[in-house]
């Protein structure tokens, strides 16, 4: 008769979050995978997404995009995880000392830089690593994930013309970085000109 039943001990807030938000589990443990580039990394933070969606469900709107909000979760979760071990200092043996040395961790490399380890070949993955972060979230949303131009626009709260451009020149560098590999791999003629 269309009515959910009940589950014991299930209280109808577990149950609209399971029927609206963990369908979406797959998708964004596979985008967590691609930004952390580690297993265990990209489990933590799909944890912490959907406890952080739970904790709030609340304010969530039915009629606005699931996908689109828990993305925007994980985005800013792992962007507050990179920040805060950016601050944190590395732990360090002191050469058969009793104690332990701490120095503080290299903060210059970019927070996306093992993105794509092993899901693409070396060359692809370091044209990637060398777009700016705000061209490289798009072309990952869009290319990778699939999403729609307005639910990109969602998560990253910025104009659908903005996606639309970063993505275009996104794709532009990713092109030039990529020609030469290309070229060697039999993907366009050898004599091609860019």
């Amino acid at each position: 008769d269309g009515r959910m039943i009940k589950r014991e001990g299930v209280d109808d807030k577990e149950l609209e979050f399971e029927r609206i938000a963990l369908v979406h589990l797959d998708t964004i443990y596979n985008a967590a995978l691609r930004l952390t580039g580690h297993t265990s990394d990209a489990e933590d933070l799909v944890q912490e997404t959907f406890l952080k969606a739970y904790r709030f469900f609340r304010r969530y709107r039915e009629d606005s995009n699931c996908l689109a909000w828990l993305f925007r979760i994980m985005k800013n979760s792992y962007i507050n995880r990179f920040r805060q071990k950016s601050r944190e200092p590395a732990m360090v043996s002191n050469d058969g000392q009793d104690g332990l040395v701490f120095e503080p961790r290299d903060t210059s490399g970019e927070p996306d830089k093992e993105m794509l380890d092993r899901l693409l070949d070396d060359e692809v993955e370091q044209a990637v690593q060398a777009l700016p972060d705000e061209f490289k979230m798009v072309v990952l949303l869009s290319d990778i994930e699939g999403l729609q131009y307005k639910e990109i626009a969602d998560i990253l709260s910025c104009p659908i013309g903005t996606v639309r451009s970063r993505l275009s020149r996104g794709r532009c560098l990713l092109k030039r970085q990529l020609w030469a590999y290309a070229q060697d791999h039999g993907f366009v003629d050898k004599d091609a000109v860019l």
